[in-house]
């Protein structure tokens, strides 16, 4: 059904790639992130909710969208979206030929997120899965009990008169951390400026966040000690971060599970808050869609392959030029 080809994975049956790494005639994307979603096609096809976001990234390209499990003929196969649970608008996507049924799952986490729709278990004969986190020492606190830590550490620095920064991800991650935070405050926060077109286009779509002020220049002497703050990686280190005056900063990712790179990355604090599934997540995945071979993409993929096939299944490796949630933040 599906191959790889410089581009990525093709369906010759139905005419189109899967988040093509390049140009392509025609491209299906399962969410906006920069390592999924790129510009140069002629034409993309995309679930409903994620139009916003790609418009962002791929203006002016002409884009498509589908509602969540609505069918669509393309050549030779039937496609359609279903929710991947990763950020808004992400999306797995089944294809249906005279093969049987493929699911290519896109990013995708189980545990609940109110800023996106919950993952659906699509049944289906092979399933690409990522496999960003793919390794046993990977295992998820609950969002509440990450948001509860983050607040507390959030007050403490304002006790010793700090600026709290937060690091995250552009698309999905700071969204989320606003969405979740609201559970524990009701106290606006300060964002850069790079968060907030992002921030908007999650408002219009109905997802209920904390408010948010923009952090602007402000007189010489204004103190921000006791503000929580939320950035994109890369302004880490810039001129920017100077009006901050004395402060504690924190990445949010689940890269901050492994406390080697806690030390690497020197932050003061790790917040294990993920937008992709877990190892035990990964697993009960792959079992609820009773496939019978599985294709291992984006990260840990040959140890996770390696692991299913010890258990019996049919599993393979597809190569992909990125690696998820541990790349740069311009592909977020």
């Amino acid at each position: 059904m599906l191959t790889e080809t410089p581009a990525g994975l093709y369906c010759e049956a139905g005419g189109f790639h899967i988040d093509p790494w390049g140009p392509t005639p025609r491209a299906l994307i399962t969410h906006a992130h920069g390592d999924h979603a790129r510009p140069g096609s002629a034409a993309y096809l995309c679930a409903a909710p994620c139009a916003p976001l790609l418009a962002r990234r791929l203006e002016p390209a002409p884009i498509e969208t589908l509602p969540y499990g609505e069918p669509l003929r393309l050549g030779e196969v039937t496609v359609s979206f279903h929710p991947a649970g990763h950020v808004l608008g992400s999306a797995q996507i089944r294809i249906e030929g005279s093969t049987g049924v493929w699911v290519v799952s896109g990013d995708y986490k189980r545990a609940a997120d109110p800023t996106c729709a919950r993952f659906e278990a699509v049944r289906c004969d092979v399933f690409v899965t990522e496999s960003t986190f793919a390794l046993p020492i990977y295992h998820w606190d609950t969002a509440g009990a990450v948001v509860a830590d983050l607040h507390a550490w959030w007050q403490t620095n304002a006790d010793r008169g700090l600026t709290s920064i937060v690091f995250c991800y552009t698309i999905g991650k700071a969204q989320r951390l606003l969405a979740e935070l609201m559970a524990v405050t009701d106290r606006p926060v300060l964002a850069h400026g790079m968060l907030l077109p992002v921030i908007d286009v999650y408002r219009a779509a109905g997802v209920h966040m904390l408010p948010v002020q923009p952090l602007l220049e402000r007189p010489r002497g204004t103190s921000l000690a006791g503000e929580l703050v939320l950035a994109p990686l890369s302004a880490r280190g810039t001129p920017w971060m100077r009006r901050l005056g004395p402060l504690s900063d924190a990445l949010a990712s689940g890269l901050m599970r492994v406390r080697g790179v806690r030390r690497q990355r020197a932050y003061d604090r790790g917040f294990v808050l993920s937008d992709h599934a877990d190892w035990p997540a990964l697993l009960d995945t792959i079992t609820a869609t009773g496939a019978s071979r599985v294709l291992a993409t984006h990260g840990h993929a040959e140890p996770l392959a390696r692991y299913l096939r010890e258990q019996g299944l049919d599993a393979g490796v597809l190569r992909t030029a990125w690696e998820g949630e541990a790349g740069a933040d311009d592909a977020q």
